[in-house]
Formats: C-alpha cells, structure tokens, sequence
C-alpha cells in the first residue's frame, strides 16, 4: 500500500518530484520502503499488529525512542513529530513511520521544510488507506 504506484503517484503530484521505490520488504510484521530522489531519500515503514494493546505499546515505544516532540492532529487514530521531524502515526492496528533523516533541509517542489514533508507524506499514505 505505501509503496505501490498509486501511493508512488501521490507522492509525486504532492511533493513535485518522482521518487524511485526501493527496498521493499515484510519483515516482522513489518512492510518497509526507500522513496529515494536524486538528492535525498525518506523511508516508510508499517508495522502490522494483531491487537490494540500491541498497537499502542509499539506507538508509545517510537515515541520513546524517537522522541515525542509535539502531537499532531486530524492525522489518523493518533501521531506525533519525532525531534528530527520524522512523522508516526496509529491507524487501527498499524503504525505508520515516516523517517525523513535522510531529506536536506529543504526538499520538494517548492523547497519545503523535511519536517513539513514529514506530515504532507503521512496524509498521502493516510488518503491511499482510507481510498480517497
């Protein structure tokens, strides 16, 4: 779902540059890709759990490990920026990851701050999922 072409073309018309879809993989419960562009790459990752309470503990243990920085609102069940500006967000049973570390400063079309990209990508996923 993140990393197929109908999300690959979201994130086109929305950050104004085509990424190529790397690395995918299903690991633990866990689907992972590289959006990678030619100066500057952003990793999405969706861990799948099998019930709430897996859901949270994994949710509050990004937010440990990551850093809570501020919460966000209207963006799924529950998300946050991290310190770096990386996105997490609770949808059901799944946690959405949105590793922006390795975006330059300013990225896409207009320069945008990576931490605003963060959360213009996590709507995108958030829009492919719900199918709008």
């Amino acid at each position: 779902m993140v990393c197929h072409a109908e999300a690959q073309k979201e994130m086109a018309d929305a950050l104004g540059v085509k990424a190529t879809v790397t690395d995918k993989t299903w690991v633990d419960h866990r689907y992972t890709c590289d959006y990678v562009y030619p100066h500057g790459r952003f990793v999405l990752s969706v861990q799948e759990e099998s019930s709430w309470s897996e859901t949270f503990a994994y949710y509050r243990s990004l937010g440990r490990r990551l850093g809570h920085a501020r919460t966000l609102a209207n963006l799924g069940q529950g998300a946050f920026q991290t310190t770096d500006g990386s996105v997490v967000v609770r949808k059901d049973w799944k946690v959405l990851l949105v590793n922006i570390a390795g975006l330059p400063a300013q990225f896409a079309v207009p320069p945008t701050s990576r931490a605003d990209v963060a959360v213009t990508v996590a709507d995108v996923i958030l829009g492919c999922w719900d199918g709008d």
